[in-house]
């Protein structure tokens, strides 16, 4: 079931109704369901994976717990991690490894084949399985008791508006929040309901318009030249952008609704001075979970400088393969890795450089070229990302690099309406995220006189249903 779905829009007003309707003691009853339903109606049996999962780790917690020794507390950590780790590699990695095996094989003659197996990836599983696995971390660590109660935690690896694409929640905020009883909050509801109308308007109105055209030039790359190429890769970063942010939107809107807080994913990413910056800004629930889960266990910056390069750019590098099984990703994450490290090694070069060009006078002269050298990073970066092999990578770049293929009258770019819409939504965007980088959206928004703030929400809702592209388009984080 699809955010962006006729069936959502039915599912969820009924189970919001139900949920405040039902004793608070029977309400994750309700919610667990809900969150199965939900994830089943993508695929009833991949749901076999996500229980699988919840007992794994709800007995391993509580196996640690009770352990009287640190070996059998490891026994079921390497339990939890290999059950899990496992489940993610055969269905995400195992043809990716076998192709490159394979390749290998025959690069030293050596007459094995790893067979080949072709399995419908299941949504959202690097989500619930790296949800899942930091609990058990966590209790491992004695930084939680393990959760008593099977199936709030069972609500807790699936609660539905997070299930498939995030933010991912830690225990130590989600968990709790699960034995505590809700009210109907008219202003929690009403500030939900707006932040998942921004949220759709972002997918449906921008992320899905922008698809269309970059879907055309980075399937078809040997068709197009380099200004349709530059076009196409601009509009990828706002459509990538809109739609994941979007979802954690609706996501968050959806969990404040029926009280629950989920952590902030996006913060206006692509206003960052530095790559280091836009980390902190970008799905920050999974570079926390990077950070904490594995660039701190190798020792973070607590080593010797080579150490701590190493342990920048392999928590990236594995940060890339996690989106996908593709040496695009690989180059992506590794990319970004190379930037940081080179940032850090570069950090006193450039601030000498700056204070004899005399930027440091100019605040917002050296702050506007600091996000204007970032977002050039971070675009070129996401060719990687979006293009479909690394042969179509490299063809892009030469492309764009060739003045001689810039055709500019290519039928594709033709002024059409829809074009330049395009281009005004992104600078709608834009205007929103510089304002709300001073203001709190929601809460100057819902202060304002109430012709002012009915106009704009009428404004938003007659964009979604008369520019919206209803057409259930999948978000592009469910394939990873």
């Amino acid at each position: 079931m699809l955010f962006n779905s006729l069936e959502f829009i039915i599912f969820f007003p009924i189970v919001v109704a139900a949920y405040f309707a039902l004793n608070p003691r029977y309400r994750w009853i309700l919610l667990l369901f809900a969150s199965y339903y939900f994830y089943m109606c993508w695929n009833y049996k991949y749901i076999v994976l996500i229980i699988f999962s919840t007992i794994i780790d709800y007995l391993a917690a509580r196996g640690m717990y009770y352990s009287n020794t640190k070996v059998t507390k490891r026994i079921y950590l390497f339990g939890s991690l290999i059950s899990n780790l496992g489940l993610l590699f055969f269905f995400k990695y195992f043809s990716f490894f076998g192709e490159n095996m394979n390749v290998i094989f025959e690069k030293f003659n050596l007459f094995y084949h790893v067979p080949e197996y072709s399995f419908l990836l299941p949504v959202g599983i690097s989500f619930y399985t790296f949800q899942t696995l930091s609990y058990t971390i966590d209790v491992y660590r004695g930084e939680r008791p393990p959760e008593r109660h099977l199936g709030k935690f069972a609500l807790y690896v699936a609660f539905f508006p997070q299930l498939v694409a995030g933010p991912i929640e830690r225990s130590s905020r989600l968990l709790p929040q699960f034995h505590k009883v809700y009210n109907f909050d008219y202003e929690r509801v009403k500030n939900g309901i707006i932040l998942m109308t921004w949220g759709f308007f972002k997918k449906v109105v921008i992320a899905d318009r922008l698809s269309e055209y970059v879907n055309i030039v980075y399937n078809n790359p040997h068709d197009y030249g380099g200004f349709q190429e530059l076009i196409a890769t601009f509009f990828f970063g706002s459509q990538i952008y809109c739609d994941f942010s979007g979802y954690s939107d609706i996501a968050i809107g959806s969990a404040m609704i029926l009280g629950y807080d989920l952590m902030t994913n996006f913060r206006r990413p692509y206003l960052s001075r530095s790559i280091r910056e836009f980390w902190g800004r970008w799905h920050i629930s999974l570079s926390t979970w990077f950070r904490d889960y594995l660039y701190i266990p190798l020792g973070g910056n607590r080593v010797v400088k080579w150490r701590w390069y190493y342990n920048l750019f392999i928590t990236f590098l594995i940060s890339g393969l996690w989106h996908g099984a593709n040496w695009t990703f690989v180059i992506w994450g590794a990319l970004h890795g190379f930037y940081l490290v080179l940032a850090i090694i570069t950090a006193k070069q450039r601030d000498f450089l700056a204070g004899r060009v005399g930027l440091n006078r100019y605040k917002g002269i050296n702050d506007f070229l600091n996000l204007s050298w970032t977002f050039v990073l971070v675009y070129f970066a996401w060719i990687f990302f979006r293009a479909n092999s690394m042969q179509d990578a490299m063809l892009i770049i030469g492309n764009m690099l060739n003045f001689e293929t810039y055709n500019l009258s290519v039928q594709l770019f033709h002024f059409r309406a829809d074009f330049i819409l395009s281009f005004v939504l992104i600078g709608v965007l834009i205007g929103v995220e510089v304002w709300q980088e001073k203001f709190r959206l929601i809460e100057t928004l819902v202060s304002q006189p109430r012709i002012i703030k009915w106009a704009v929400y009428l404004l938003i809702i007659g964009s979604i249903m008369v520019l919206g592209k209803w057409d259930e388009n999948d978000f592009l984080y469910f394939q990873f």
